[in-house]
Parts: structure tokens; sequence; C-alpha cells
């Protein structure tokens, strides 16, 4: 019932005040895109019906987002990740018109637009440090919260994360989440001052780190160690930094017991040994890349993998790698507007870490933070088919609005410095 009651007060409450702070809007609606309220309280929301209290929730939000003349556009460097978003939208929707089967396409695109839309007021509202400050708050303490129930009922007997269908989500998808919530949570600790929000980042990281070991996820296992070597690479070269990741290095091996570490050194078995899962997965890259070869500009449909799977000769399923199976469903150019919607953040975000940066050590230890959980996300995904995990969309956000409000403060103080040149009267007029 507590969770009826704070439901239906944060939808209807967040409705009225996105009117006039669309920020609130996106916050609650990314909030309920993570936590999945139906799923996580079954008992009363979810026995409620299908709600629509993300809906409302985004009524209210773009309706603000409107009177507020749609933002400010002055995306800087962050643009870049807008424009890979848009135009992958844009790719999605033109297939449309040539797969075998529209109804499908249509059902992936407007479930894609319910991302672009929010990730494009954020864009668009998201323009100083506080706000990112928030943003990253909120989606640490989302992650966080679902990680606590998550292991309260594996404690309590009942592997939710195995034996259920979370939100439409197998174990690998939350498990792949889990990645990205484990990195953003060291690194927000890292970035935070105050010694009480760092404990409550390092509580998340671990109760996260153990959600991925308890889901028995070989994909998600191997996404942590990339993303925790790539934040390893990144931090500071301070015997401070190298005791965290320490810490967290002994305790994520603490938390893999026996039999999740026997389940992950099947990765490295001879071929001759693969289980069934294992199988099943090279078969169906080896059916995307023939696709590919077949189709490759605009694929054989969104949606349509499994179909095209079942008439490859293989069971009907998800490819189990979401490269594969996008380059597979939407053809070589739209593969490349997905990675490149993550790659350019990565590729920026690196410019924040250079010496000459004027970025601050707040700044800095976020764009390492979504770095290191953007390569864990692409190494996991790597082995997962992920549908409609929301998550690395708004922790690409978190990087996009991270590189405007420092491009646009570079322009800004670049202006001013122009400005008194030309006041002190030293300014030099060039030729031609």
């Amino acid at each position: 019932m507590r969770g009826l009651i704070y439901v239906y007060v944060l939808t209807y409450l967040g409705a009225v005040l996105a009117l006039f702070y669309p920020l609130v809007g996106l916050f609650i609606y990314i909030h309920y895109a993570i936590i999945k309220p139906e799923s996580l309280w079954y008992w009363s929301v979810g026995a409620q019906g299908p709600g629509r209290y993300s809906f409302i929730v985004a009524v209210g939000m773009l309706i603000g987002w409107a009177i507020r003349g749609l933002g400010d556009w002055r995306l800087g460097r962050g643009g870049a990740a807008a424009a890979f978003l848009l135009g992958f939208l844009g790719w999605v929707s033109l297939g449309y018109f040539f797969c075998r089967y529209p109804i499908l396409a249509r059902e992936y695109i407007v479930s894609l637009a319910k991302i672009v839309l929010p990730f494009l007021v954020g864009m668009s509202m998201i323009d100083d440090r506080r706000k990112i400050r928030y943003l990253a708050w909120v989606i640490v303490c989302s992650q966080g919260f679902l990680a606590l129930d998550f292991n309260r009922s594996y404690y309590q007997g009942y592997n939710r994360v195995v034996l259920e269908a979370y939100g439409g989500f197998d174990n690998n998808c939350i498990a792949a989440a889990m990645v990205v919530g484990v990195l953003l949570s060291l690194f927000l600790a890292i970035a935070e001052t105050r010694w009480s929000l760092r404990i409550v980042c390092f509580v998340a990281a671990a109760l996260m780190a153990n959600t991925i070991m308890f889901s028995f996820s070989r994909g998600g296992q191997l996404g942590l160690i990339a993303g925790g070597i790539t934040g390893f690479i990144l931090i500071p070269k301070h015997p401070k930094y190298y005791l965290v990741f320490l810490l967290a290095a002994i305790l994520a091996f603490r938390l893999a017991g026996p039999e999740v570490r026997q389940r992950f050194m099947t990765i490295f078995v001879d071929p001759e040994q693969r289980d069934r899962s294992a199988e099943s997965r090279m078969d169906q890259w080896q059916a995307c890349i023939r696709t590919m070869r077949d189709h490759p500009f605009l694929g054989v449909g969104a949606n349509h993998w499994p179909l095209q799977s079942e008439a490859m000769g293989l069971p009907k399923m998800q490819a189990h790698s979401l490269w594969f199976q996008t380059g597979a469903e939407m053809g070589i150019p739209g593969l490349l507007l997905l990675s490149g919607f993550y790659g350019v953040t990565i590729w920026r975000l690196l410019a924040l870490l250079r010496r000459d940066s004027p970025a601050g050590e707040w700044d800095r230890a976020l764009a390492r933070g979504v770095i290191a959980a953007l390569v864990g996300f692409a190494v996991s995904v790597s082995f997962i088919s992920v549908v409609w995990l929301e998550l690395p969309y708004y922790t690409v956000l978190l990087g996009a609005v991270l590189l405007r409000v420092n491009s646009v403060a570079d322009e800004e103080e670049a202006a001013e410095e122009a400005w008194a040149v030309e006041e002190d009267g030293s300014a030099v007029t060039r030729p031609g």
C-alpha cells in the first residue's frame, strides 16, 4: 500500500509541478524508467492494472517544456550525442516503409520516441552543474533502491532477478543495468565531498555489484570487469583512489561465490566444451553477420530479428548481442548511428580529462564515471539482447549535458576575454 501511495502522490503532484518545472517531470520519468513501479510493487501498484504513471508525468513534462519555449538549444559539444540519437530514430523510421511487418517496426519506433523526447528535454533544460548533480543522484538512488529490493528478496530465499522477467527484463538485462549503476555510484562517491553522501554511493554500488553476482550473468560480469579496468585507468594517480578500487575489487571477488566464479570461467573453455547457451549465441551472431551481408543498408527491420532467426532455421529468439542485432535489423548505417551515440560521448568526455581542460574536479570525476559505465555497458550488451533498457540512454544524457555545460562556459569565457581586449583598446585588426 505504501508503494501505491508513493506512486500516486509522485505521479499527480509531479505532473502538476512539471508544468512549471519540466525537470521535475523528467527526473520522475527517469526514476520510473529505472524502478518500474508496476513490477517493483506488483501486489499494489501492479494490481491496479496497466497504469499510465510515466505517461501522465510525461504529458506534464512536455507541456511545461513547450511553455518554457523548448529550452535552450546551445548544446555545445554535447549536441553530437543528440544528433546521433535523432539520426538513429530517423533511420529506424525510414526502415518502417521497407520492412516486412510494419506493425513490429512501429512498436520499436514508438518505444524509441519515448526515450528520445525525454532525452531532448534534458539536453535543452539541464544547463548548470546543480541540475547535472540532481540527474546523477536520481539515477544512482533509483538504481540503488532497485538493487536493495533485489537483495532483500534474494536473502529471503527468492531470486527475482533470475526467476522473473522483471519489467520485461531478464537477468542479463538487469545485470547490464547494474554494471552502469555500480560504476556511476563509485565515481559519484569520488566526486562528492560529504562523507554521508559517499557512504550512500558506496552502499548502493555494493548492492548493485551483488545483484550482478546472483544474476549469474556472464555478460554482466564481463562488463563489470571491463568498466572497472577502464575506471582504474582513468582515475587520478593517487593512493587513496587506488585504495578505493582495491577495496571494490576485493568486495566484488568476495561477493562472487564459488558457483558464480565457476559459471564465469565457462567463458574460456574449448569450443567443444561450450554449454548450450554459448553455442546458441555463436549461431545467432553468425546469422546476424550473414543478414548484414545480405541486407547492409536498411536491414530486415526493427523488431524483426526473432522472425528472421526462425526463417534462417534457428530458434525464434533474440540475437544475444545488441550490436549484432542492431546491424541485422537496422543495417550498417543504423549500427553506426547507435554505436556513434555512445562512442562520441565517450570520446568527447575524454577531452575533459586532459590536463589543459578547464573542467573542475567534480566534472572530471563524473566524466570518468560516465565513460567507465558506458564501456562496461558496451561490453555487457555484446553478449546480451537489450530490449528497451533506458538507463544507458540517460547515462549518455548525463555525459552530454556535462559536455554542454563545460563547452558553453568555455565559449562565454572566450567571449568575455575578447570583449575585455577590445575594451582595453589592444585588439589587433587582421587584414583580409
